[in-house]
């Protein structure tokens, strides 16, 4: 009996005020210091293209994170405004990411396959 009172506290302790923990909007400690992450995808049939071709960030620690579903290995890379990261070229099915302190202004984001870049695997960032 004592063994069903505890598991019963436990279900009632999880279960308390769902909706302070369930907030649609990032709180100000959670945007301010660990900065942002843009997810995109390499065109995963493919193509030497992105899945998206503009992306918006706000100023700060901003993450690149691109999957790669295609069976040709991809990086993502970031330049403009004084700033040229590169991250990784990953095989099928890992993850390259770039991470820089972004200025508001336009950057491009390139494949890291000198390559692919040359063919247009590209897009803008605009950075607010």
């Amino acid at each position: 009996m004592p063994l069903l009172a505890l598991a019963a506290g436990l279900i009632v302790a999880g279960c308390g005020s769902a909706d302070k923990s369930t907030s649609s909007s990032p709180s100000p400690a959670s945007s301010a210091g660990a900065g942002q992450t843009i997810k995109l995808s390499a065109d995963p049939g493919g193509a030497l293209k992105f899945t998206k071709t503009t992306l918006a960030a706000r100023s700060g620690k901003v993450t690149l994170e691109m999957a790669n579903p295609s069976q040709i290995p991809h990086g993502i890379g970031v330049d403009g405004n004084g700033v040229d990261v590169d991250g990784p070229v990953v095989g099928p099915g890992k993850t390259s990411t770039a991470t820089a302190e972004l200025k508001p202004g336009t950057y491009e984001y390139y494949c890291t396959v000198k390559s692919h870049h040359q063919a247009g695997m590209e897009g803008t960032l605009v950075v607010k």
